[in-house]
């Protein structure tokens, strides 16, 4: 008996949500944050207002909503072309908290301040927030609701989490200037076996997060 194979074809993010939860003229954005399992550098969030989401591109050229999607499974050169074009044609929040601020709050409560200031960045106020994960932001200044794995099912979630990667990537790269040894400009932060090694030998920077293993155990270095 032939042996049969079913091609299973992997959805995009469309605004099927934003047009469910948001009635035109309604103005919805996409929220998400970009850095919480780094050992260094801050967290990152976005939102992007599209220019229309129920236009069939939600108001942006057809050849960039056609290539928007969740950031993790868009080439890093891709990505930087995405976020300038986003940028361009979409009203932008970005916003950070610092590491000290991570320390302070914990990371899941740092995410949801850096995602409070983005929207506040937007500098209007938009009639809803999709948000990305299974956690409201407290605090936030509109109505939100949660989508779990939102940026591969939302256009406006997934072009925040492109804006906010590449971000958080530059700023991360800047970073690796002054401390080199840890490979931030290839790791972003994240615990790879090039930044740990060097995080032994090395100890903490500055701007490594004291709170998070494995850091903790390590005198700060300068």
């Amino acid at each position: 008996m032939p042996n049969t194979r079913t091609k299973t074809i992997r959805s995009r993010p469309d605004l099927s949500l934003e047009r469910l939860h948001a009635p035109a003229p309604a103005r919805v954005c996409g929220l998400d944050e970009v850095g919480r399992g780094p050992l260094a550098g801050p967290v990152v969030a976005a939102a992007v207002l599209l220019p229309d989401v129920h236009d069939p591109h939600g108001g942006l050229p057809a050849d960039i909503a056609a290539r928007i999607d969740d950031s993790k499974k868009v080439p890093a050169a891709r990505r930087a072309e995405l976020a300038t074009a986003i940028r361009a044609h979409a009203r932008v929040g970005v916003a950070l908290a610092d590491v000290a601020e991570i320390d302070a709050l914990n990371i899941l409560h740092a995410s949801m301040l850096a995602m409070c200031r983005a929207v506040e960045g937007l500098g209007v106020a938009p009639d809803l927030a999709l948000v990305d994960g299974n956690r409201a932001p407290p605090g936030l200044a509109c109505r939100c609701v949660t989508v779990v794995k939102g940026d591969a099912r939302s256009l406006s979630i997934a072009a925040a989490s492109i804006v906010a990667k590449v971000e958080r990537d530059r700023i991360m790269a800047e970073l690796a200037q002054n401390h080199p040894d840890y490979g931030w400009d290839r790791n972003a932060g994240y615990p790879t076996a090039e930044h740990l090694r060097a995080l032994r030998e090395r100890g903490p920077t500055p701007h490594h997060r004291r709170s998070f293993a494995p850091v903790e155990q390590w005198p700060l270095t300068l």
